[in-house]
């Protein structure tokens, strides 16, 4: 998941050359020969793309001037508030333009709930959808214009409760469907590449760990593929039908996750996503997700995924993450 000043020629030149080879997702590693301090450690990133310019807040004056197709009015009535991650951040940060799949998979629940710490069980817990079965959702995003420049990140999460919130099962999962209010307990997050990785670990106590995450787009579908660390081969491969029935009515959806803080107390964070295109099957023939032998792999099998309930398209969006803050703020606040 995501988050210096001296603007000249150069920078907004390779900015620009940066924001054309995102959108058509061939960013090489040879542009990542940028540095930048965080959380105390040396940190790689495109030389002069935003984050090197702007650390995590430019002015969206240069985002139009460098992507002028980008409608940037749901910005606008954003404001960013300077916060401590863990390091000096802005809250919250922006995803100009993006794209997602979504596949929500039946799961065992009994191991799902032995995957989540006891503190956080104490507040939510799995959705139990029938006897036995909990679910979870693989997303795959592609983030192709943001204040972190451009990565692809795999979302691996348990579909939980509210916190203090009763857990009814599916009457809880229809009423967070019908609200676009979803909540989960994030498992696995990896990343592609360096400044992710650490925002994330660091900012939001997240498992994220940087590897190799291709993307790419045939006639019919999307694909991504997760190379595992070690191996250096395709671990998880996922691939989602380009549905046709596609909606430009847009669509406001926050997805939060719950979990403990580096400081040892339990927090939430979360992200608003203003969805521009979307639609959603529950066709099982529309996704194909793949499983080898590396480390994903491994941990996923054991949960023994099961039907796919919903899948989900989403080629435009755009999205605001939060910065994490104490559960227990939000619980005194409801």
């Amino acid at each position: 998941m995501k988050f210096g000043i001296s603007v000249i020629v150069a920078g907004v030149l390779l900015s620009a050359v940066a924001a054309s080879s995102w959108a058509q997702g061939s960013l090489t590693a040879s542009q990542f020969d940028g540095k930048t301090s965080l959380a105390g450690r040396e940190v790689s990133v495109v030389a002069g793309g935003l984050y090197d310019r702007y650390q995590s807040n430019p002015p969206l004056s240069v985002i139009a001037a460098e992507a002028p197709d980008i409608d940037l009015s749901w910005f606008r009535e954003l404001n960013k508030t300077r916060v401590d991650m863990g390091f000096e951040s802005y809250s919250p940060n922006f995803y100009y333009r993006n794209s997602r799949v979504t596949a929500v998979f039946t799961a065992d629940i009994d191991s799902l709930r032995a995957l989540m710490p006891a503190r956080v069980l104490e507040e939510v817990q799995p959705l139990q959808i029938w006897l036995g079965r909990g679910l979870v959702a693989f997303t795959a995003y592609a983030y192709h214009y943001c204040d972190n420049d451009s990565y692809n990140e795999i979302a691996l999460s348990i579909v939980t409760s509210k916190p203090g919130r009763a857990n009814l099962g599916p009457v809880t999962l229809i009423g967070q469907s019908i609200s676009k209010d979803l909540w989960g307990y994030v498992l696995k997050l990896p990343v592609n590449t360096e400044l992710a990785e650490v925002r994330g670990v660091v900012g939001y106590n997240l498992p994220k760990w940087q590897t190799d995450i291709n993307f790419r787009e045939t006639a019919e579908s999307v694909v991504f593929e997760i190379i595992d660390k070690e191996t250096g081969k395709v671990d998880v491969r996922f691939e989602g039908e380009k549905l046709s029935d596609l909606s430009d009515e847009i669509e406001m959806v926050t997805n939060s996750f719950t979990n403990i803080g580096h400081d040892g107390e339990l927090a939430y964070g979360y992200a608003i996503s203003r969805q521009q295109s979307h639609a959603s099957s529950s066709n099982g023939e529309s996704v194909k997700l793949t499983l080898n032998d590396g480390s994903l792999s491994t941990f996923i099998k054991p949960l023994d995924l099961g039907k796919m309930l919903k899948y989900e398209y989403v080629p435009e969006f755009q999205s605001a993450l939060y910065a994490p803050e104490p559960l227990k703020a939000m619980l005194e606040g409801d």
